[in-house]
């Protein structure tokens, strides 16, 4: 648990990020240098990147996020930085895949909130509440 000023809050995310029509396109080098670009952004938007993952088509990431983030804004500016990034410095290799076209991420991303307890035990919790006569 974290808390802000009158807020206590544990927002945990699982980010998935997909290559464009699902190019198997990272090489273990690209995964690394993922990982330092995420790692960055993360830094800068004041997030924790609790996990970092992927494979040759998908990364995962794992984050802790505070309340005042938007999540959708900060998926934006990731998948627009590490983009421009990786696409400047693995150009050659990019255009095996893409043919010079300025893509690496495909428009959707998946976005779950994990950690705390689990559903049906947080149901139960909330159905339990002894209300007042």
């Amino acid at each position: 648990m974290k808390s802000h000023y009158h807020c206590v809050y544990k927002l945990k995310y699982h980010l998935v990020l997909v290559t464009k029509y699902r190019r198997k396109c990272f090489t273990n080098d690209i995964l690394n240098r993922l990982e330092d670009i995420c790692n960055d952004q993360c830094k800068r938007w004041e997030i924790d990147l609790e996990q970092f993952g992927g494979e040759a088509d998908h990364i995962h990431l794992m984050l802790d996020m505070h309340p005042n983030i938007m999540p959708s804004k900060f998926i934006n500016s990731l998948k627009t930085v590490s983009s421009r990034l990786i696409r400047k410095e693995y150009g050659e290799h990019l255009k095996k895949y893409y043919w010079e076209k300025p893509v690496l991420w495909t428009r959707a991303y998946c976005l779950i909130t994990a950690g705390g307890a689990p559903l049906e035990m947080l149901k139960q919790y909330i159905a339990n509440q002894e209300r007042p006569e």
